[in-house]
């Protein structure tokens, strides 16, 4: 059996996301924000919320936008803005991170998983015209990984039966869609809402928790900012039942900062996801993400996905190789233990079942060196030669 060779580990540890480099050039920029902020002492509802909310419905292309506290928030204001009645029936995908369904259940609604396509991730319009019944009331699309559902097919599904589309793209921030006209519109901007998060590790990431809405109807925006806001417009005078869901004014004046280099940032990760897709194409064992040509993709992750049998062997040799990969996500959301009163049985979901078996998400982040990529794209391919 020929022997191969180790890669070269490089000089800076590789970490999955590096936000201390991330932040470090900015530093000057970050400190003057937060100190501008403590000047003022307006914490809540400072004038960096308003000027964020600008700034990002300008780089949206003026979508409407409601700052809130976290993406979680987002979902559940959205859901709360369609008005359904208790046990409304709302499709979701079978392959997503919890907090999609989660904002369903806790309102009362009913989740309805629906099949994700096994090339995007992201929802099949098949199997959610298929899963529609006199009861559904909604359409949640998340915008998987970076890269946008297929947003013509579930705009016309949506339509055509008369339901609302709802657009999850807390990890898709910044991607574009070529709609049906060859128009190309935003990721989260052609729902009736489209909801993000700036979780700290997302795309465009906060110091800590804060969300938001996205909408083109002005009516609904107005709605949106009382539900988040104990479903008031002037103070004491409450019109709904609400939220106190605000994103604080500290975080804003970061989001600020960080929303101008954004762009850059987004080029980045669109490098080093280029690297992994040369580097990696030649494994056969090796599928690397699917781009539909409709949609940019932003690689909030960059996942690939390999036989069941070779993928835990591959990620523990990546870990003892220093290269830092994660599995998104191990349990489909029919299977989830807090859901189980739904009646999902295991199988009934064969390929979001079989991503969870077979995905990896490597390291990207906009702070990657040639050198990192380089040895990261080594590494696979020495697992998957040993393996």
């Amino acid at each position: 059996m020929l022997s191969l060779p180790t890669p070269t580990a490089p000089t800076a540890p590789i970490q999955l996301l590096d936000l201390a480099a991330q932040h470090a050039p900015l530093q000057a920029e970050l400190d003057a924000a937060m100190q501008e902020v403590l000047r003022t002492a307006a914490f809540i509802q400072g004038p960096a919320v308003g000027l964020f909310a600008q700034e990002l419905s300008e780089y949206l292309g003026q979508a409407q936008v409601i700052p809130c506290g976290n993406g979680t928030d987002a979902l559940q204001l959205a859901l709360m803005s369609l008005r359904l009645p208790a046990g409304t029936e709302v499709i979701v995908p079978a392959f997503t991170y919890v907090a999609t369904m989660e904002a369903v259940a806790i309102l009362g609604l009913r989740p309805v998983c629906a099949e994700v396509r096994p090339d995007t991730f992201c929802l099949d319009p098949a199997a959610v015209e298929a899963a529609i019944t006199p009861r559904t009331g909604a359409i949640i699309a998340v915008h998987l990984f970076g890269q946008c559902a297929d947003l013509v097919a579930l705009s016309q599904l949506a339509q055509r039966h008369q339901l609302a589309l709802i657009e999850d793209n807390a990890q898709a921030i910044g991607a574009t869609y070529q709609l049906a006209d060859g128009s190309a519109v935003f990721a989260g901007t052609v729902g009736e809402v489209g909801t993000t998060s700036f979780f700290p590790s997302k795309n465009l990431g906060a110091f800590g928790d804060g969300g938001a809405l996205f909408t083109r109807d002005a009516a609904r925006a107005m709605y949106l900012r009382q539900l988040a806001n104990h479903g008031q417009t002037r103070k004491y005078y409450h019109e709904h039942i609400g939220l106190n869901s605000r994103l604080d004014t500290l975080q804003a004046a970061i989001l600020r900062v960080k929303l101008r280099h954004l762009p850059q940032w987004t080029q980045a990760r669109q490098r080093a996801a280029a690297h992994y897709d040369a580097a990696l194409a030649g494994l056969p064992a090796v599928r690397i993400p699917a781009r539909d040509p409709r949609s940019t993709h932003v690689f909030h992750q960059y996942t690939i996905t390999l036989d069941p049998s070779r993928r835990d062997p591959l990620q523990r040799f990546l870990q003892e190789q220093g290269v830092p990969s994660v599995v998104y996500y191990p349990v489909p959301t029919h299977l989830q233990p807090a859901y189980q009163y739904l009646g999902y049985q295991p199988g009934q979901f064969a390929v979001a079942e079989q991503l969870c078996q077979s995905v990896l998400s490597l390291p990207i982040h906009p702070g990657l060196t040639p050198e990192q990529l380089q040895y990261i794209s080594d590494s696979v391919a020495a697992g998957i030669r040993l393996g």
